[in-house]
Protein backbone atom coordinates (compact mmCIF):
# COMPACT_ATOMS: atom_id res chain seq x y z
CA UNK A 1 0.00 0.00 0.00
CA UNK A 2 1.51 3.51 -0.87
CA UNK A 3 0.17 6.82 0.41
CA UNK A 4 1.34 10.31 -0.91
CA UNK A 5 0.03 13.45 1.15
CA UNK A 6 -0.09 16.19 -1.30
CA UNK A 7 -1.68 19.60 -1.47
CA UNK A 8 -5.08 20.24 -0.58
CA UNK A 9 -7.32 20.14 -3.55
CA UNK A 10 -5.24 16.90 -4.71
CA UNK A 11 -5.71 13.19 -3.69
CA UNK A 12 -3.58 10.24 -4.27
CA UNK A 13 -3.85 7.00 -3.01
CA UNK A 14 -2.28 3.77 -4.52
CA UNK A 15 -1.67 0.06 -3.92
CA UNK A 16 -3.46 -2.85 -3.42
CA UNK A 17 -6.90 -2.46 -2.59
CA UNK A 18 -7.06 -5.53 -1.30
CA UNK A 19 -4.30 -4.68 1.15
CA UNK A 20 -5.47 -1.54 2.39
CA UNK A 21 -5.09 -1.12 6.52
CA UNK A 22 -5.11 2.05 6.52
CA UNK A 23 -5.61 5.18 4.41
CA UNK A 24 -4.96 8.86 4.99
CA UNK A 25 -6.14 11.62 2.95
CA UNK A 26 -6.57 15.20 2.77
CA UNK A 27 -9.66 17.03 1.60
CA UNK A 28 -10.53 20.45 0.53
CA UNK A 29 -12.22 22.30 3.34
CA UNK A 30 -11.16 19.79 5.90
CA UNK A 31 -9.04 19.08 8.52
CA UNK A 32 -5.76 17.02 8.37
CA UNK A 33 -6.78 12.99 9.06
CA UNK A 34 -4.70 12.06 11.79
CA UNK A 35 -2.45 9.17 10.40
CA UNK A 36 -3.80 5.70 11.75
CA UNK A 37 -7.69 6.28 12.11
CA UNK A 38 -10.28 5.40 9.84
CA UNK A 39 -13.38 6.73 11.05
CA UNK A 40 -15.12 7.27 7.72
CA UNK A 41 -12.77 6.05 5.27
CA UNK A 42 -12.95 8.77 2.92
CA UNK A 43 -15.47 11.87 4.01
CA UNK A 44 -17.34 12.67 0.62
CA UNK A 45 -20.77 13.05 -0.05
CA UNK A 46 -23.19 9.91 -0.36
CA UNK A 47 -23.08 8.97 -3.57
CA UNK A 48 -19.77 10.43 -4.79
CA UNK A 49 -17.34 7.43 -6.25
CA UNK A 50 -13.13 7.06 -5.53
CA UNK A 51 -12.32 5.32 -8.87
CA UNK A 52 -15.11 2.29 -9.47
CA UNK A 53 -15.79 2.17 -6.09
CA UNK A 54 -18.91 3.65 -3.90
CA UNK A 55 -17.62 5.38 -0.89
CA UNK A 56 -19.45 4.58 2.15
CA UNK A 57 -18.62 5.87 5.52
CA UNK A 58 -17.73 3.64 8.43
CA UNK A 59 -20.26 5.33 10.70
CA UNK A 60 -23.11 4.98 8.11
CA UNK A 61 -22.47 1.02 7.59
CA UNK A 62 -21.97 0.41 11.65
CA UNK A 63 -26.21 2.38 11.73
CA UNK A 64 -27.29 -0.14 8.94
CA UNK A 65 -25.95 -3.33 10.14
CA UNK A 66 -27.14 -2.64 13.94
CA UNK A 67 -30.66 -0.95 12.49
CA UNK A 68 -32.57 -3.85 13.26
CA UNK A 69 -31.23 -3.60 17.04
CA UNK A 70 -31.77 -0.35 17.42
CA UNK A 71 -35.67 -0.28 16.09
CA UNK A 72 -38.22 -0.61 18.51
CA UNK A 73 -42.11 -1.58 17.75
CA UNK A 74 -44.68 0.72 18.97
CA UNK A 75 -48.67 -0.36 18.60
CA UNK A 76 -52.15 0.97 19.41
CA UNK A 77 -50.71 4.34 18.53
CA UNK A 78 -54.04 6.55 18.46
CA UNK A 79 -55.21 8.32 15.01
CA UNK A 80 -53.63 11.64 16.43
CA UNK A 81 -50.25 10.44 16.29
CA UNK A 82 -47.24 11.47 14.15
CA UNK A 83 -44.17 11.17 13.28
CA UNK A 84 -42.65 14.45 15.40
CA UNK A 85 -45.36 13.85 18.09
CA UNK A 86 -43.61 10.10 18.87
CA UNK A 87 -40.24 10.98 18.39
CA UNK A 88 -40.91 14.01 21.24
CA UNK A 89 -42.91 11.90 23.37
CA UNK A 90 -40.45 8.92 23.75
CA UNK A 91 -37.06 11.05 23.61
CA UNK A 92 -38.58 12.37 26.74
CA UNK A 93 -39.58 9.62 28.19
CA UNK A 94 -36.25 8.03 27.50
CA UNK A 95 -34.85 10.95 29.50
CA UNK A 96 -37.25 10.66 31.96
CA UNK A 97 -36.31 7.35 33.02
CA UNK A 98 -32.87 7.16 32.56
CA UNK A 99 -32.64 5.35 29.69
CA UNK A 100 -30.54 7.82 27.56
CA UNK A 101 -27.02 6.17 27.04
CA UNK A 102 -25.41 7.65 24.08
CA UNK A 103 -24.74 11.33 25.43
CA UNK A 104 -26.88 14.49 25.45
CA UNK A 105 -29.64 14.82 22.94
CA UNK A 106 -32.70 13.33 21.48
CA UNK A 107 -32.26 9.19 21.84
CA UNK A 108 -35.10 9.00 18.97
CA UNK A 109 -33.63 9.18 15.46
CA UNK A 110 -36.28 8.74 12.98
CA UNK A 111 -40.20 7.19 13.33
CA UNK A 112 -41.88 5.30 10.52
CA UNK A 113 -45.44 5.33 11.26
CA UNK A 114 -48.08 3.11 9.66
CA UNK A 115 -51.50 5.20 10.26
CA UNK A 116 -53.71 2.43 8.70
CA UNK A 117 -52.29 -0.54 11.14
CA UNK A 118 -51.75 2.18 14.05
CA UNK A 119 -48.12 1.93 14.49
CA UNK A 120 -44.35 2.81 14.32
CA UNK A 121 -41.07 1.69 14.16
CA UNK A 122 -39.10 4.14 16.41
CA UNK A 123 -35.30 4.13 15.83
CA UNK A 124 -32.68 4.88 18.87
CA UNK A 125 -29.46 5.98 18.35
CA UNK A 126 -27.85 2.78 20.12
CA UNK A 127 -28.84 -0.64 20.82
CA UNK A 128 -28.90 -0.13 24.36
CA UNK A 129 -31.00 2.56 23.74
CA UNK A 130 -33.71 0.57 22.35
CA UNK A 131 -33.25 -2.19 24.66
CA UNK A 132 -33.85 0.28 27.35
CA UNK A 133 -37.00 1.19 25.60
CA UNK A 134 -38.24 -2.24 25.78
CA UNK A 135 -39.29 -1.17 29.44
CA UNK A 136 -41.74 1.29 27.74
CA UNK A 137 -44.30 -1.82 26.70
CA UNK A 138 -47.63 -0.37 27.82
CA UNK A 139 -47.07 3.35 28.63
CA UNK A 140 -49.46 5.56 28.06
CA UNK A 141 -49.39 7.89 24.72
CA UNK A 142 -52.23 10.40 24.23
CA UNK A 143 -54.16 8.80 26.52
CA UNK A 144 -53.60 5.19 25.49
CA UNK A 145 -51.44 2.09 26.47
CA UNK A 146 -49.36 1.17 23.69
CA UNK A 147 -47.36 -1.75 22.62
CA UNK A 148 -43.28 -1.52 22.48
CA UNK A 149 -41.74 -5.02 20.87
CA UNK A 150 -38.84 -5.61 19.17
CA UNK A 151 -39.46 -5.56 15.69
CA UNK A 152 -39.98 -9.00 13.07
CA UNK A 153 -36.31 -8.68 11.47
CA UNK A 154 -34.56 -8.61 14.95
CA UNK A 155 -32.00 -10.84 15.58
CA UNK A 156 -31.27 -11.92 19.39
CA UNK A 157 -28.57 -13.98 18.15
CA UNK A 158 -26.34 -11.15 15.84
CA UNK A 159 -28.12 -8.22 18.71
CA UNK A 160 -26.22 -9.72 21.83
CA UNK A 161 -23.21 -9.17 20.22
CA UNK A 162 -23.98 -5.57 19.07
CA UNK A 163 -24.99 -4.95 22.54
CA UNK A 164 -27.52 -5.27 25.74
CA UNK A 165 -30.55 -7.27 24.64
CA UNK A 166 -32.10 -6.57 28.07
CA UNK A 167 -33.44 -3.28 29.82
CA UNK A 168 -31.12 -1.84 32.33
CA UNK A 169 -32.71 -2.99 35.54
CA UNK A 170 -31.85 0.98 36.90
CA UNK A 171 -34.20 2.38 34.89
CA UNK A 172 -36.66 4.92 36.85
CA UNK A 173 -39.70 3.15 35.81
CA UNK A 174 -41.66 5.17 38.38
CA UNK A 175 -41.03 8.40 36.72
CA UNK A 176 -43.54 7.20 33.79
CA UNK A 177 -46.07 5.36 35.63
CA UNK A 178 -44.69 2.39 34.91
CA UNK A 179 -43.53 -0.85 36.97
CA UNK A 180 -39.78 -1.67 37.70
CA UNK A 181 -39.21 -5.10 36.48
CA UNK A 182 -42.35 -5.40 34.35
CA UNK A 183 -40.66 -5.96 31.25
CA UNK A 184 -37.44 -6.78 31.77
CA UNK A 185 -37.87 -10.78 31.47
CA UNK A 186 -40.78 -10.69 29.00
CA UNK A 187 -38.94 -10.28 25.69
CA UNK A 188 -38.51 -13.10 23.00
CA UNK A 189 -41.00 -15.49 21.26
CA UNK A 190 -41.67 -17.32 24.28
CA UNK A 191 -43.13 -14.73 26.04
CA UNK A 192 -46.97 -15.99 26.78
CA UNK A 193 -49.73 -13.95 26.79
CA UNK A 194 -52.79 -15.38 29.19
CA UNK A 195 -56.39 -13.53 28.70
CA UNK A 196 -59.60 -14.20 29.90
CA UNK A 197 -58.58 -13.80 33.32
CA UNK A 198 -61.86 -13.15 35.62
CA UNK A 199 -61.08 -9.66 37.59
CA UNK A 200 -61.13 -10.92 41.09
CA UNK A 201 -58.36 -13.12 40.50
CA UNK A 202 -55.01 -12.08 42.39
CA UNK A 203 -51.80 -11.59 41.52
CA UNK A 204 -50.85 -14.31 43.50
CA UNK A 205 -53.82 -16.77 42.24
CA UNK A 206 -52.23 -16.32 38.83
CA UNK A 207 -49.31 -16.84 39.74
CA UNK A 208 -49.16 -19.79 41.27
CA UNK A 209 -51.39 -21.14 38.37
CA UNK A 210 -48.64 -20.48 35.88
CA UNK A 211 -46.41 -21.70 38.70
CA UNK A 212 -48.02 -25.43 37.94
CA UNK A 213 -45.57 -25.73 34.83
CA UNK A 214 -42.16 -23.94 36.91
CA UNK A 215 -40.79 -20.75 38.37
CA UNK A 216 -41.33 -17.94 35.91
CA UNK A 217 -38.52 -15.70 34.38
CA UNK A 218 -41.25 -12.47 34.24
CA UNK A 219 -44.80 -11.94 35.11
CA UNK A 220 -46.93 -8.84 34.56
CA UNK A 221 -50.49 -8.86 35.35
CA UNK A 222 -52.09 -5.73 33.30
CA UNK A 223 -53.80 -3.33 35.69
CA UNK A 224 -55.95 -0.11 35.12
CA UNK A 225 -53.69 2.42 35.79
CA UNK A 226 -56.35 4.53 37.52
CA UNK A 227 -57.95 2.09 39.56
CA UNK A 228 -55.51 -0.42 39.96
CA UNK A 229 -57.34 -3.03 39.07
CA UNK A 230 -56.38 -6.18 36.95
CA UNK A 231 -57.27 -5.84 33.33
CA UNK A 232 -58.08 -9.44 32.66
CA UNK A 233 -54.76 -10.52 30.95
CA UNK A 234 -51.31 -10.72 31.69
CA UNK A 235 -47.73 -11.89 29.84
CA UNK A 236 -45.10 -14.77 31.60
CA UNK A 237 -42.30 -16.16 30.34
CA UNK A 238 -40.93 -19.39 32.37
CA UNK A 239 -37.27 -19.75 33.08
CA UNK A 240 -37.52 -23.06 31.62
CA UNK A 241 -38.50 -22.20 28.12
CA UNK A 242 -39.18 -26.04 26.91
CA UNK A 243 -42.51 -25.99 29.14
CA UNK A 244 -43.72 -22.75 27.03
CA UNK A 245 -46.06 -25.18 24.20
CA UNK A 246 -46.98 -27.33 27.73
CA UNK A 247 -48.42 -24.72 29.27
CA UNK A 248 -50.12 -23.20 26.42
CA UNK A 249 -51.94 -26.47 25.47
CA UNK A 250 -52.82 -27.29 29.08
CA UNK A 251 -54.43 -23.40 30.20
CA UNK A 252 -56.12 -22.61 26.74
CA UNK A 253 -59.53 -23.27 26.43
CA UNK A 254 -59.79 -23.82 30.62
CA UNK A 255 -63.03 -22.31 32.25
CA UNK A 256 -61.97 -20.38 35.10
CA UNK A 257 -65.16 -19.05 37.07
CA UNK A 258 -67.31 -17.13 34.50
CA UNK A 259 -64.27 -16.89 32.09
CA UNK A 260 -62.67 -18.83 29.39
CA UNK A 261 -58.71 -18.49 29.55
CA UNK A 262 -57.20 -17.74 26.52
CA UNK A 263 -53.18 -18.75 26.64
CA UNK A 264 -50.92 -18.76 23.77
CA UNK A 265 -47.72 -17.18 23.00
CA UNK A 266 -47.90 -14.05 22.67
CA UNK A 267 -45.74 -13.39 19.12
CA UNK A 268 -46.83 -16.90 17.20
CA UNK A 269 -50.30 -18.73 16.75
CA UNK A 270 -50.67 -21.68 19.12
CA UNK A 271 -48.26 -24.06 18.76
CA UNK A 272 -48.96 -28.47 20.02
CA UNK A 273 -46.34 -29.56 22.67
CA UNK A 274 -44.07 -32.33 21.24
CA UNK A 275 -45.10 -36.47 21.61
CA UNK A 276 -42.38 -36.29 24.61
CA UNK A 277 -44.75 -34.14 26.41
CA UNK A 278 -48.14 -35.53 26.51
CA UNK A 279 -47.26 -36.98 29.88
CA UNK A 280 -45.89 -33.77 31.32
CA UNK A 281 -49.21 -31.94 30.01
CA UNK A 282 -51.55 -35.02 31.37
CA UNK A 283 -50.10 -34.62 34.73
CA UNK A 284 -50.37 -30.35 34.14
CA UNK A 285 -53.79 -30.79 33.35
CA UNK A 286 -54.59 -32.36 36.38
CA UNK A 287 -52.80 -29.40 38.53
CA UNK A 288 -54.65 -27.19 36.52
CA UNK A 289 -57.90 -28.80 37.38
CA UNK A 290 -57.07 -28.37 41.32
CA UNK A 291 -56.19 -24.93 40.95
CA UNK A 292 -59.51 -24.04 39.44
CA UNK A 293 -60.71 -25.72 42.60
CA UNK A 294 -58.72 -23.40 44.33
CA UNK A 295 -59.62 -20.27 42.52
CA UNK A 296 -62.99 -20.77 42.38
CA UNK A 297 -64.55 -17.66 44.28
CA UNK A 298 -66.79 -18.66 47.19
CA UNK A 299 -64.95 -22.34 48.00
CA UNK A 300 -66.38 -23.62 51.25
CA UNK A 301 -65.43 -26.50 52.96
CA UNK A 302 -66.46 -30.02 52.01
CA UNK A 303 -66.23 -33.32 53.58
CA UNK A 304 -63.73 -34.44 51.16
CA UNK A 305 -60.35 -33.26 50.54
CA UNK A 306 -58.70 -34.50 47.54
CA UNK A 307 -54.47 -34.52 47.35
CA UNK A 308 -52.31 -34.37 44.34
CA UNK A 309 -48.25 -35.36 44.26
CA UNK A 310 -48.67 -38.36 46.81
CA UNK A 311 -48.63 -41.46 44.36
CA UNK A 312 -47.53 -41.95 40.84
CA UNK A 313 -49.15 -44.49 38.45
CA UNK A 314 -46.31 -46.86 38.37
CA UNK A 315 -46.46 -47.29 42.25
CA UNK A 316 -50.09 -48.26 42.20
CA UNK A 317 -49.54 -51.08 39.57
CA UNK A 318 -48.63 -53.64 42.29
CA UNK A 319 -51.31 -55.23 44.36
CA UNK A 320 -49.34 -55.43 47.24
CA UNK A 321 -47.84 -51.88 47.11
CA UNK A 322 -51.00 -50.75 46.47
CA UNK A 323 -52.58 -52.13 49.67
CA UNK A 324 -48.81 -51.02 51.64
CA UNK A 325 -50.06 -47.33 50.31
CA UNK A 326 -54.15 -47.82 51.08
CA UNK A 327 -52.70 -48.99 54.89
CA UNK A 328 -50.29 -45.23 55.10
CA UNK A 329 -52.58 -43.54 53.75
CA UNK A 330 -55.84 -44.52 56.31
CA UNK A 331 -52.96 -44.57 59.10
CA UNK A 332 -51.45 -41.28 58.62
CA UNK A 333 -55.14 -39.36 57.30
CA UNK A 334 -57.11 -40.50 60.29
CA UNK A 335 -55.11 -38.76 62.56
CA UNK A 336 -57.49 -35.32 61.42
CA UNK A 337 -60.53 -37.05 61.93
CA UNK A 338 -63.06 -39.64 61.64
CA UNK A 339 -62.14 -41.02 58.36
CA UNK A 340 -65.17 -42.68 56.50
CA UNK A 341 -63.54 -43.50 52.52
CA UNK A 342 -60.69 -43.85 51.31
CA UNK A 343 -60.42 -43.54 47.19
CA UNK A 344 -56.67 -44.21 45.45
CA UNK A 345 -57.21 -44.47 41.75
CA UNK A 346 -55.35 -47.01 40.13
CA UNK A 347 -54.52 -47.47 36.14
CA UNK A 348 -56.55 -49.85 33.88
CA UNK A 349 -54.20 -52.58 33.10
CA UNK A 350 -54.66 -52.53 29.05
CA UNK A 351 -53.20 -48.99 29.61
CA UNK A 352 -56.27 -46.96 28.54
CA UNK A 353 -56.55 -43.85 30.94
CA UNK A 354 -58.08 -43.44 33.77
CA UNK A 355 -59.63 -40.67 35.41
CA UNK A 356 -58.02 -39.35 38.75
CA UNK A 357 -54.93 -41.40 38.83
CA UNK A 358 -52.26 -39.94 40.36
CA UNK A 359 -54.70 -38.62 43.33
CA UNK A 360 -56.14 -39.42 46.74
CA UNK A 361 -59.36 -38.83 47.90
CA UNK A 362 -60.46 -38.76 51.60
CA UNK A 363 -63.70 -38.63 52.93
CA UNK A 364 -64.55 -37.10 56.63
CA UNK A 365 -67.43 -37.35 58.93
CA UNK A 366 -67.61 -33.87 59.34
CA UNK A 367 -65.83 -30.79 57.68
CA UNK A 368 -63.95 -30.07 60.59
CA UNK A 369 -62.22 -33.45 60.23
CA UNK A 370 -61.02 -32.43 56.32
CA UNK A 371 -60.51 -28.77 57.18
CA UNK A 372 -58.06 -30.31 59.38
CA UNK A 373 -56.83 -32.67 56.71
CA UNK A 374 -56.45 -30.35 54.20
CA UNK A 375 -54.47 -27.44 56.53
CA UNK A 376 -51.95 -30.33 57.90
CA UNK A 377 -51.47 -31.78 54.52
CA UNK A 378 -51.46 -28.91 52.02
CA UNK A 379 -47.97 -28.26 51.30
CA UNK A 380 -45.94 -31.25 52.83
CA UNK A 381 -43.35 -33.02 51.35
CA UNK A 382 -43.89 -36.91 50.39
CA UNK A 383 -41.56 -38.30 48.74
CA UNK A 384 -39.61 -35.20 47.78
CA UNK A 385 -43.07 -33.65 46.10
CA UNK A 386 -45.26 -31.28 47.68
CA UNK A 387 -48.35 -32.04 48.46
CA UNK A 388 -51.85 -30.24 47.04
CA UNK A 389 -54.10 -30.50 49.14
CA UNK A 390 -57.68 -28.98 48.17
CA UNK A 391 -61.45 -29.59 49.13
CA UNK A 392 -63.32 -31.36 46.66
CA UNK A 393 -67.38 -31.16 45.70
CA UNK A 394 -69.13 -33.89 47.05
CA UNK A 395 -71.10 -34.74 44.78
CA UNK A 396 -68.88 -35.52 42.46
CA UNK A 397 -67.19 -38.30 44.85
CA UNK A 398 -70.41 -39.41 45.35
CA UNK A 399 -70.83 -40.23 41.45
CA UNK A 400 -67.41 -41.26 41.49
CA UNK A 401 -66.04 -38.56 39.51
CA UNK A 402 -62.47 -38.54 40.33
CA UNK A 403 -61.47 -35.92 37.23
CA UNK A 404 -62.77 -32.70 38.37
Amino acid sequence: MGLVRLQPGTIACFGSLTNITSITCQLPGTNPAIPGLFPNIFPLATGQQFGALPVMPVQAMTQQATRHARRVYVGGLPPTANEQSVATYFSHVMAAIGGNTAGPGDAVVNVYINHEKKFAFVEMRSVEEASNAMALDGIIFEGAPVKVRRPSDYNPSLAATLGPSQPNPNLNLAAVGLTAGSAGGLEGPDRIFVGGLPYYFTETQIRELLETFGPLRGFDLVKDRETGNSKGYAFCVYQDLSVTDIACAALNGIKMGDKTLTVRRANQGASQPKPEQENVLLHAQQQIALQKLILQPGSVATKVVCLTQVVSPDELKDDDDYQDILEDMREECGKFGALVNLVIPRPKPNGEPSPGVGKVFLEYADTDGSSKARSGLNGRKFGGNQVMAVFYPENKFAQGDYEG
